[in-house]
């Protein structure tokens, strides 16, 4: 299920959560959940939109050190309960990014005692815009996401 990964563009980890998949997929599909989650806290998701669909919009607007931050993008792919391909290289309607930073692959499967293996991978267009994410902290900056993501599950259990 892994595509194949291009180490000059593509940025990667996949880690465990304690927390079953559908309700992984839950999180990352309903805009209810996405604020809790979304962005290394202290900073915060302020506003989400999602049309879960091919060519759909997956909107945020974060509020980052006091400055506002929108994000605009579309699903590429959905299969559901296993994977999200999202991108801000369009917005809804195939409009084209002036800027376009990166494509978003997650990756979801049963993993043992009820978990969920999650796969998180960031493909770049360049690798000059890969080094960039890298220096920004992908690795801490997806890895907070998904501690945060996990706590927030598990709290959905109980």
């Amino acid at each position: 299920m892994t595509p194949d990964l291009d180490p000059t563009t593509d940025l990667s980890f996949t880690r465990t959560l304690a927390a079953p998949r559908a309700l992984i997929w839950e999180c990352w599909t309903q805009p209810r959940h996405i604020p809790h989650f979304f962005i290394p806290a202290p900073n915060r998701v302020t506003a989400v939109e999602i049309d879960l669909r091919v060519g759909g919009r997956f909107n945020t607007v974060f509020d980052v050190d006091g400055s506002v931050m929108e994000n605009k993008g579309v699903y590429l792919e959905v299969v559901p309960g296993e994977k999200l391909v999202f991108t801000d290289t369009y917005s809804e309607g195939w409009k084209p990014a002036p800027d376009p930073f990166m494509t978003a692959i997650l990756l979801l499967s049963d993993a043992p005692g009820g978990g969920t293996t999650y796969t998180a991978i960031a493909r770049h267009r360049s690798a000059e815009a890969a080094k960039t994410h890298a220096d920004m902290g992908f690795h801490d900056g997806w890895g907070t996401v998904a501690t945060q993501l996990e706590a927030y599950a598990k709290g959905l259990m109980t």
